[in-house]
């Protein structure tokens, strides 16, 4: 058995193996040898064979990237393959067991501690010289995995560096008894002005770790949250949050109070809900906006920072998940002169993206497109942005009818909430405008009633809405890893597409999970939308005491395709699952 894990010992089993052809072997091995020299050495040999771009001979005759060659290495040497997920490793207890630089001597990771065991993942199943010592220290027993080579590498420099960074941090906060925050002291930390280090490079450090990592996960939000003697920070990632670390309390009102700091909120004022802006950069230089949201809770400031990627607004409408048919309705509507068109739908179900793009799309140099909005959720430069100010009450209703003596051809008001804004939103119909707004409704037809509950006549509703819009985000499929999963029940595709006597699929995918989506199933999500448009037919049954059951019913008969059945066919062609759909639409039911 050699020492370490080599070039001559990688060939070997794959010639054995028959992942490589015998006349072929000895160029491939030299290849390998050159990568490995001009690197002096400081490669993994495993890479070196990566970089020579090998196609197995054996079929399916896959390409042997890194992640396949650690795989296949890890059922050569019979130990379990792992797969280093950054939001499931503890790196604060990891980094306790052994040094970064003994860690990288070895190449080697502690990835998981239990009661009694140590999990360590390396990319050399011959050296072991560490494991005795380690288990010694640990006073556990060592339980070795395989990993891919670059992964260890990565993650030891960034888990270690930031766990220095955290407990460094820890030591210059923690001395401050004050700033362990709980329910009692929260008034009184506001009096006294006390104030934590927000520029202390250690926080620096980790505040630039932790948006950077959000951004490689994909997150759409971050969550801060204060406990009595730890702080949680969570994720939200394809709608769904996950846990990522735990800080020490101090920490977190550090990290907290430089966030406040960048985003040009009062550091001080700990009482009082506070709400800013930043915009920074990712590792690969595309801008990022950031909105921050503070809340004063039993221990401490909660921080929550939603990521809106610019990128977003430049795509296309089927990108967001509308069938080719509703695109067309779509922009037929907004290409109107005139009228309202309402996106409705609860929080979070991407009722500011459609709105977004549709307006990017419309904003072209002949025409002024101004918006009202509470907060701006992105600042686009192709419109005219304002922000409500309840404190000097400028409310959506004042906005509107500011931006009615400034020339607009599209007007977006980011919510109807009463009847005043929704009469200036029917003013501004009336007098030649197109406007664009959202409502939190379930469905389509309820934003009708809704309108009218809000006391807005029914003759005014008939004469200025022209569409209303219903959505809801449903997660994807991973493309990497979606299984066929044979049939769907008759009693499950019967509560979603059969009312429809849409075929039920022969096959169905299931969620299985890969590195790429990180073993979830699933990766991005996608929008499913209910348009109703309004035809004459539908304009007469919009009355002072409206039937929204003949409102659905017309509007189905006039091509609306309700929420569950746009679903239904976003299982019928692979996209998501059942348990998706019913889940996004259980509200409907």
């Amino acid at each position: 058995m050699p020492a370490s894990l080599d070039l001559q010992q990688i060939f070997t089993w794959l010639l054995a193996d028959g992942m490589v052809e015998k006349a072929h072997v000895k160029a491939h091995f030299t290849q390998a040898q050159g990568i490995l020299r001009n690197t002096a050495g400081s490669m993994h040999p495993l890479c070196a064979v990566a970089h020579c771009k090998l196609v197995s001979t054996r079929a399916p005759h896959r390409l042997l990237t890194l992640d396949l060659l650690t795989e296949w290495l890890a059922n050569r040497v019979n130990l379990p393959l792992y797969r280093i997920d950054p939001l499931k490793v503890d790196f604060t207890r990891v980094a306790d067991v052994m040094s970064a630089s003994y860690a990288a001597r070895f190449n080697i990771l502690p990835v998981e501690i239990a009661a009694d065991t140590l999990t360590v993942a390396t990319a050399d199943p011959f050296a072991l010289e560490w494991e005795t010592e380690i288990a010694r220290i640990s006073r556990r027993s060592i339980r070795r995995v395989i990993a891919n080579p670059l992964d260890i590498a990565q993650y030891t420099s960034q888990f270690f560096t930031l766990a220095k960074s955290i407990r460094d941090a820890n030591k210059s906060t923690g001395q401050d008894l004050a700033l362990r925050n709980n329910f009692e002291q929260l008034v009184e930390m506001g009096k006294s002005n006390r104030q934590v280090d927000a520029n202390d490079q250690h926080v620096i450090n980790i505040v630039d770790w932790l948006w950077q990592y959000a951004f490689e996960q994909r997150a759409s939000d971050i969550h801060l949250e204060p406990k009595r003697d730890i702080g949680n920070i969570r994720f939200r990632i394809d709608g769904v949050l996950h846990q990522v670390y735990q800080v020490p309390a101090v920490v977190m009102i550090a990290m907290t109070a430089r966030i406040k700091l960048l985003g040009r909120m009062d550091v001080i004022e700990k009482r009082r809900p506070q709400d800013g802006r930043i915009k920074t950069r990712t590792a690969g230089g595309q801008e990022i906006e950031l909105r921050l949201s503070t809340l004063p809770t039993a221990f401490g400031e909660k921080l929550v920072m939603r990521i809106f990627d610019p990128e977003v607004v430049v795509k296309t409408l089927p990108e967001l998940g509308f069938p080719p048919d509703d695109a067309a309705r779509w922009d037929a509507l907004t290409k109107r002169p005139h009228g309202i068109i309402l996106v409705t739908g609860p929080t979070g179900s991407g009722k500011t993206t459609t709105l977004y793009t549709t307006l990017k799309a419309l904003a072209t140099s002949e025409v002024n497109v101004c918006t009202v909005e509470d907060p701006i959720e992105m600042v686009e430069a192709s419109f005219n942005q304002m922000q409500v100010q309840p404190g000097i009450d400028l409310s959506f209703a004042d906005g509107v009818r500011a931006l009615m003596r400034q020339d607009p051809d599209i007007i977006m008001v980011g919510e109807i909430r009463d009847l005043a804004t929704a009469e200036m939103a029917i003013q501004a119909a009336l007098t030649g405008h197109l406007v664009l707004s959202t409502l939190h409704t379930n469905d389509a037809p309820s934003a009708v009633m809704r309108l009218l509950e809000l006391g807005v006549p029914y003759y005014l509703l008939e004469a200025t809405v022209i569409g209303i819009m219903a959505q809801r985000l449903v997660r994807t499929l991973c493309p990497e890893c979606k299984t066929p999963d044979g049939d769907i029940a008759d009693e499950i595709w019967s509560g979603i597409g059969g009312a429809w006597n849409i075929p039920k699929p022969a096959t169905v995918y299931r969620p299985a999970g890969c590195p790429e989506c990180r073993s979830t199933g699933y990766r991005g999500r996608t929008g499913i939308y209910e348009l109703l448009t309004v035809t004459p037919a539908l304009n007469e049954l919009i009355e002072e005491e409206t039937d929204i059951g003949a409102l659905r019913r017309q509007a189905i008969a006039d091509g609306m395709r309700p929420l569950r059945i746009a679903g239904a066919y976003k299982i019928v062609d692979g996209t998501t699952t059942a348990e998706e759909v019913l889940k996004a639409t259980a509200s409907l039911a």
